[in-house]
């Protein structure tokens, strides 16, 4: 018995010491306590995280719906409320991505259903200039009627007609059609405003009558003043058009007077006076045919 102790007590003498086991252990246990206290005191940066989570999400395919609290490819990452990238007149809350090409990295943020709405909108602008440019069609065929129908006035420099978008113009000149200083209508010039009113009563449209002076004072027992002649002759001339052989509608005309505020030319010469001795009668048709 002795003897077999013997033995054991040398070969435990003879085996190699095992007290390093405890000393690593200890080290293992002294690297995890530090770092669980370094990730304990880490600051932790959520940008650095998000962009690391939005290149992954390019690494490995595109998201067709992100939610409100991610951040969506194409917006800054420090933003803390997402709008869409591409400004609407009502903004929404939420935010989907739009792409017909899988393989792009980038894509266009707005509403789902963004690009009908803005083809909608450009069919219905086409439409609305289409349109548009009927309307004005129709007021220049307006006015080449005028034209035609006063064609030797206009070649003996009394009346010109002109044409703009939806208004037409008709000036008429104080030679030939008022004696100067006077508010009544030549008797040869009478019949020119008849044919003037039986084509008016034709066209639709709200009438504007205006009298126009040159800077010269007047001061007669008729006319105290430049303004009193203006609206004189425009009241001659809408009174000579507003009568039941014309069929035009007396609330469709406005008469008014400018005297000399509105000159058409310089007052310093006797060509320039000339000009601006007028009456203009105005057509501004309306912009929707079902005005």
């Amino acid at each position: 018995m002795s003897q077999d102790q013997d033995i054991f007590e040398e070969e435990d003498d003879d085996s190699p010491s095992q007290g390093w086991l405890v000393t690593f252990s200890d080290l293992l246990s002294l690297l995890l306590c530090f770092f669980v206290v370094l990730l304990s005191v880490a600051d932790f940066d959520p940008i650095k995280y998000k962009q690391i989570q939005s290149n992954m999400v390019n690494a490995f395919g595109v998201q067709r719906e992100i939610p409100l609290e991610d951040i969506p490819k194409g917006t800054s990452v420090v933003a803390t409320h997402f709008q869409p990238g591409i400004p609407e007149e009502t903004p929404v809350e939420t935010i989907q991505q739009i792409t017909r090409e899988q393989e792009r990295d980038s894509l266009r943020l707005g509403e789902p259903d963004a690009e009908r709405e803005r083809e909608r909108d450009m069919r219905e602008a086409v439409e609305t200039l289409d349109e548009m440019m009927q309307l004005v069609r129709d007021t220049e065929i307006d006015a080449d009627m005028l034209r035609k129908l006063l064609r030797a006035e206009i070649e003996a420099g009394q009346i010109d007609v002109e044409s703009e978008d939806r208004t037409i113009l008709i000036r008429i000149r104080e030679r030939g059609s008022f004696t100067s200083g006077s508010a009544y209508l030549n008797n040869d010039f009478v019949k020119v405003i008849d044919k003037i009113g039986i084509a008016l009563g034709q066209i639709e449209g709200r009438i504007f009558v205006e009298g126009h002076t040159d800077s010269i004072p007047i001061n007669s027992f008729a006319y105290p003043s430049n303004w009193d002649l203006s609206v004189s002759r425009a009241a001659s001339v809408t009174r000579r058009l507003v009568r039941p052989e014309t069929e035009i509608n007396p609330r469709r005309v406005t008469a008014s007077g400018f005297a000399a505020t509105r000159p058409q030319a310089i007052n310093t010469t006797a060509e320039g006076r000339a000009r601006n001795r007028r009456v203009e009668i105005i057509i501004k048709q309306p912009i929707d045919r079902f005005e």
